[in-house]
């Protein structure tokens, strides 16, 4: 929140600049930090762009500038350096009081509604490790968009009438001969996720056993689409409880959503039929009549959307020219990114129709789960879609198709909904070749040891499944905490390693840049001191045991100390022998709301992580340096347990922007 202080003097030597020197143009300045809290708390460097202009020397005019500035809230003077620069110190306790008390709210920014798209995981198996990243920056894309205010809807897209559904119907109906009753009884006596994983493995090696085994997955897939027989009832069945397995491991990992988007309900409700007319009528999708697409509805891309990626490497329903790019398959089947487009119109409520919703089920955070549905609406459901901002979170092998999505919206006249379709991209998760060995995963094959990383492939059944290896962080994660706490009950033990497993994972995922493949490592997540969640967990949970003790030994509760603050001397903050530790740790806990503004900005969250583990060091190091608790000076010790009561509280808000819960013992 210092960046308010900031936006005050900005505003300040702006208006002092014009009205002392109306001769000349205010130049572009910043208002910065000095390298030594001792120079000033910020710092202005105007009169060095002004020298040129106005032939003075920096130090008269900052001198000028000084004298013409009024009174700046929040700021206690001004001073002129030799060389000519502008620095300010902040009324540092008028600063620090309302803060800790919590009377300073952030100013909400005005945006409109944004729709966040992620996770999106084929219902055909388990979630597995490469799906981790994906829930993890959606989730917090969600939720520091919320905490500035924007009105956010988290949306899941659930392909419920892709290949990969078909090919487990296939499993089921072609390699273990089974009907829909059957397929019931195993998803109510089984671990339902598991029992599929396998089966869509098998599939695939049949696949390979016989090129014309393709043709039962192709009929398959026809069935399917068409929404009716005993191949979609059976999909239906699958899908269900499939989706609802995803949920329940997502909700280990503190993922929510507003709303699921079935691929099924765009076919049956006409959305595409609706789209491919529009399309059709803007000649933004043609009939080919010759070479290998003949009989196919194209569209012809655009020279940024083929820079993005060949048709090649878009998947099965490629086209060979890579300038053209199939629609609708010359069977009629609609390729997925037919299906793409009219989504993405509906999100932006360009397609003039909307899907019906039903509630799905509740959330373990009390927040209904909204699902589309073919059937009757729930007159209750609220208000979806019709965005200003679409955020499709998807790695970056899908780069080529996001690019069509926005081609379609240009094509059509839409060139601002174009512009805010965007993708959010990242690479791969691969594992150690450590933990690849811990979770099972054999890697000793001569092509991969000689890999940095095991990548792996939930295709040939070789992943690692999200739930698999959530169970093992915490079952480590159990074992540190009971050793460290021995009084712990068996549960209580057990409830934190879950919060501890769910922080390692979420902080590994949003710690790198997303550009970057990710390269995970149960060891080196899960320690409890370096750059892990783990570790700001133990940072945040020191802060309260410190406020905790303070109040058994001394008496002194949070609430005494901040209704105290105005009575206390501020020497710890500001006197004359004071090092500016303390006032240090304040200002840098109350930069969160800054750092959420440039995350949002660049949409980059390991900016986030790192600034939440830097807050932690900064930590550490005061009150290894600084005691509190065996603090004799009264007021000292007050200014002291402030501070660190406000550190908690920014650090908690940080961390649980990233989607991580602070242990009430660890």
């Amino acid at each position: 929140m210092i960046l308010i202080v900031q936006r005050a003097v900005h505003a300040a030597v702006t208006d002092a600049v014009r009205r002392t020197f109306p001769q000349v143009e205010v130049p572009a300045f910043n208002v910065e930090v000095p390298p030594s809290r001792a120079l000033g708390d910020l710092a202005v460097t105007v009169a060095f762009q002004l020298a040129r202009p106005l032939r003075k020397a920096p130090k008269s005019i900052s001198q000028e500038i000084a004298a013409a500035i009024g009174p700046i809230p929040g700021i206690a003077r001004i001073d002129v350096a030799p060389n000519g620069y502008l620095n300010l110190f902040v009324d540092r306790p008028a600063y620090v009081r309302p803060r800790v008390r919590g009377d300073v709210a952030a100013s909400p920014v005005a945006h409109e509604k944004v729709v966040v798209e992620h996770t999106a995981i084929n219902p055909n198996k388990a979630a597995h490790i490469g799906h981790l990243r994906n829930a993890a920056l959606g989730d917090t894309l969600a939720r520091v968009l919320r905490h500035q205010g924007t009105a956010v809807e988290v949306q899941n897209y659930i392909d419920d009438t892709g290949v990969q559904v078909a090919d487990v119907i296939v499993g089921f109906r072609e390699l273990e001969h089974r009907e829909l009753d059957d397929v019931r009884r195993i998803a109510d006596t089984t671990r339902f996720d598991y029992y599929c994983w396998d089966l869509y493995s098998r599939v695939t090696e049949w696949y390979d056993e016989d090129n014309a085994h393709l043709a039962v997955r192709a009929a398959t897939l026809h069935d399917l689409e068409q929404g009716a027989g005993a191949v979609a009832e059976m999909g239906a069945l699958i899908v269900d409880r499939i989706v609802r397995a995803h949920l329940k491991t997502m909700a280990r990992l503190n993922v929510t959503y507003d709303l699921l988007t079935y691929e099924g309900d765009i076919l049956r409700l006409k959305f595409w039929a609706h789209a491919f007319d529009i399309l059709r009528a803007q000649g933004a999708v043609f009939l080919q009549t010759e070479g290998k697409l003949a009989g196919c509805w194209v569209m012809r891309i655009e020279e940024e959307a083929g820079d993005a990626g060949d048709a090649e490497s878009a998947g099965d329903d490629s086209g060979a020219d890579t300038r053209e790019k199939v629609i609708v398959r010359s069977n009629g089947v609609v390729t997925y990114v037919g299906k793409d487009i009219a989504n993405q119109f509906w999100k932006f409520g360009l397609l003039g129709r909307d899907f019906r919703y039903k509630r799905l089920l509740t959330q373990h955070t009390g927040q209904v789960l909204w699902a589309t549905t073919s059937g009757d609406t729930d007159p209750t459901a609220p208000t979806f879609g019709n965005a200003s901002r679409i955020l499709n979170v998807i790695d970056s092998r899908q780069m080529y198709l996001q690019a069509l999505l926005s081609q379609a919206l240009r094509t059509l006249g839409h060139p601002r909904e174009a512009e805010n379709s965007i993708h959010f991209s990242y690479e791969m998760v691969a594992l150690s070749h450590e933990t690849a060995r811990e979770l099972g995963y054999s890697s000793d094959d001569g092509d991969a040891q000689k890999k940095p990383f095991v990548e792996v492939s939930g295709r040939k059944g070789l992943g690692v499944k999200v739930d698999d290896m959530l169970d093992l962080l915490t079952d480590k994660a159990a074992q540190e905490v009971a050793a460290r706490n021995p009084e712990f009950a068996p549960d209580e033990c057990r409830r934190v390693a879950s919060q501890i497993a769910v922080a390692a994972i979420r902080y590994f995922m949003l710690k790198f840049s997303r550009g970057k493949l990710i390269v995970f490592d149960i060891s080196e997540a899960l320690s409890f001191e370096g750059e892990t969640g783990p570790y700001l967990q133990y940072a945040a949970v020191r802060a309260q045991n410190i406020l905790k003790t303070l109040k058994e030994r001394k008496g002194i509760s949070e609430a005494d100390i901040l209704t105290s603050l105005d009575a206390l001397r501020p020497d710890e903050l500001s006197g004359p022998d004071d090092p500016h530790d303390l006032w240090a740790l304040v200002t840098e806990a109350s930069r969160l709301d800054e750092i959420v503004e440039q995350v949002v900005r660049a949409l980059e969250f390991s900016g986030l992580a790192k600034y939440a583990f830097g807050l932690a060091q900064l930590f550490s190091a005061f009150y290894h340096k600084y005691p509190i608790v065996a603090e004799e000076d009264p007021d000292r010790q007050r200014w002291r347990a402030a501070g660190v009561a406000y550190l908690r509280v920014q650090l908690t808000k940080a961390l649980d922007l990233m989607g991580i819960e602070v242990p009430a013992r660890m």
